[in-house]
C-alpha cells in the first residue's frame, strides 16, 4: 500500500533575490510605498509598472489584497448601495464578500460541468445588473470571447477576479485584459507569494484615477509610474474618499523577482496537473475537467467531478484519501468547511434555489498542487485517489485500496 506523506499547504521558499530585496527595504526603514528618498522609485511603483509591462495593460495599482482589489475595482466602477452585481455561484466567498461589503447585491449566475460561469444563465440574467465580476475560479476560464460578446451588447461591465489565473489567459490574450478592470492575489497560495496582496490592471484612465485615490494615495498620485496623467485625478480629487488598501514596499520587493519567473513557474504547476490528470484518466465514476484549445491555463489547483454521488459516498472517498495523506476538499458539504463554501452559504446574499448548479457544486472535489510535490509525488497522488474513487464507486468499502508502486 502506498501513502502520501507530503504537506498539500506546504509552499516553495521565497528566493533568495526576494529576500535580499526584502533586506534592502527593511534597512532603509522606507516600507510605506510614499516614503521615497529623492530621486528614489518606490518597489511599489516598480512592481506596479512591471505588471502593467507584463499583462500589456496601460495601467496598474498594487494594493493590500485580493479582496481589496475586488471592493476598490467595484467602488472605481461606480457601484453604490443596493445596486445588483451578477457573479459565479461557484467562487470563494471573498467575491460576493467584496459585493456585500458596498452593500449592493450579489446575483449569482450558475456553473458547468467545465466549472465556468454558464453563458446561457448570464444570458438570461444581463438584464438584471450593469457589473458582472467574473470570477475565474480555480482557474478556469469560460469562452471569453462570447462571454464578452454578451456583456458588450448588454452594456454590463465586466470586472475580472483573477485571483487564481496570474499568467493565464484566453485565445492569447491573459486573464484581466478581457473586462474593463482586472484583479490579482498575492496572497500565499497563489501564483506569486506575498503572504497577503494584490493588484489590479485597466485601460481606463478614470476608473483607475479613482482606484488609485481610493487606496489612499492622498495627493502623492504623481509617484505613480504605472497610473494615468495628473489630468485625469482633477475632477476626482476632493471627491473621492481615500479607503486606504496600499501595498507597501516590502511585500512588492518580494514580488517582482518572482513576477519575473512567473512564465518558468507557470510552466511548472501545469506539469504537475498533467500528471494528475493523466493518472485520474477513465477512471471509474470520476469525471475530469475538459480544458479547451483555447484556454491558457495555470493550474496551481486540481478539481475533478463525482457526479450524482450521494454525500456519503463522497465522504467516503475524501476519508479514504485523507488516510493514505491525500487532502481533498468537498463543495458539497452541507456547511462551509476552511475555504469551501457555496452560494447557499452566504446569508447575506440570499439566492433562489439553482438545481443544475446544485449538481455541479455537490460533485466538486479540489486539491491543490503546490510546486513542493514532484511529479513522482503528483503521480502517486493520482494512484491513490483513483484506487480510492474506483473502491468506493465498486462498493469495496472494507478498507483502503492497495496500490502497486510504479518503477
Amino acid at each position: 500500500m502506498e501513502n502520501f506523506t507530503g504537506s498539500f499547504t506546504q509552499q516553495e521558499p521565497i528566493p533568495e533575490a526576494a529576500i535580499a530585496a526584502a533586506l534592502r527595504v527593511m534597512q532603509s526603514g522606507r516600507l510605506h510605498r510614499y516614503n521615497t528618498a529623492p530621486g528614489e522609485l518606490a518597489e511599489a511603483a516598480a512592481l506596479e509598472e512591471e505588471f502593467a509591462a507584463l499583462t500589456g495593460a496601460r495601467y496598474c495599482l498594487a494594493v493590500a489584497s485580493g479582496g481589496y482589489a475586488l471592493a476598490c475595482a467595484l467602488r472605481a466602477v461606480g457601484v453604490r448601495p443596493g445596486d445588483r452585481v451578477l457573479t459565479n455561484a461557484f467562487t470563494l466567498a471573498p467575491v460576493p464578500g467584496a459585493i456585500a461589503s458596498l452593500g449592493a447585491v450579489p446575483v449569482f449566475v450558475g456553473v458547468t460541468e467545465g466549472l465556468v460561469i454558464d453563458l446561457e444563465d448570464l444570458a438570461a440574467k444581463l438584464d438584471q445588473a450593469r457589473v458582472l465580476m467574473l470570477s475565474h475560479m480555480r482557474g478556469h476560464v469560460c469562452d471569453m470571447d462570447r462571454l464578452m460578446a454578451l456583456c458588450d451588447a448588454a452594456g454590463v461591465i465586466v470586472i475580472e477576479d483573477c485571483a487564481h489565473t496570474m499568467g493565464a489567459g484566453w485565445a492569447g490574450r491573459p486573464t484581466g485584459r478581457w473586462g474593463t478592470v482586472g484583479c490579482f492575489s498575492t496572497q500565499t497560495y497563489k501564483h506569486m507569494n506575498s503572504g497577503e496582496g494584490g493588484l489590479l490592471i485597466s485601460d481606463d484612465p478614470q476608473i483607475m484615477a479613482r482606484a488609485v485615490l481610493l487606496s489612499g494615495s492622498y495627493m502623492l498620485y504623481d509617484r505613480h509610474r504605472a497610473a494615468p496623467p495628473p489630468e485625469a485625478f482633477a475632477d476626482l480629487r476632493l471627491v473621492t474618499p481615500n479607503i486606504s488598501g496600499r501595498m507597501d514596499n516590502l511585500r512588492a520587493a518580494i514580488l517582482r523577482p518572482q513576477l519575473a519567473d512567473l512564465a518558468r513557474q507557470c510552466a511548472r504547476w501545469n506539469d504537475r496537473y498533467r500528471v494528475v490528470e493523466r493518472g485520474l484518466a477513465a477512471t471509474p465514476g470520476l469525471t475530469l475537467i475538459e480544458r479547451p484549445a483555447a484556454e491558457d491555463f495555470v493550474a496551481s489547483s486540481f478539481q475533478f467531478l463525482l457526479l450524482d454521488w450521494n454525500a456519503d459516498a463522497i465522504r467516503a472517498v475524501l476519508a479514504r484519501c485523507a488516510a493514505r495523506g491525500v487532502e481533498l476538499k468537498w463543495f458539497g458539504a452541507p456547511d462551509p468547511v476552511a475555504f469551501t463554501s457555496r452560494y447557499e452559504n452566504w446569508r447575506y446574499a440570499p439566492s433562489a434555489p439553482m438545481p443544475a448548479t446544485d449538481r455541479i457544486l455537490h460533485g466538486i472535489v479540489d486539491m491543490r498542487l503546490p510546486l513542493t510535490f514532484s511529479l513522482e509525488d503528483c503521480a502517486l497522488i493520482a494512484r491513490i485517489i483513483r484506487a480510492e474513487v474506483s473502491a468506493v464507486f465498486q462498493g469495496d468499502l472494507s478498507a483502503p485500496a492497495t496500490t502497486t508502486r510504479a518503477d
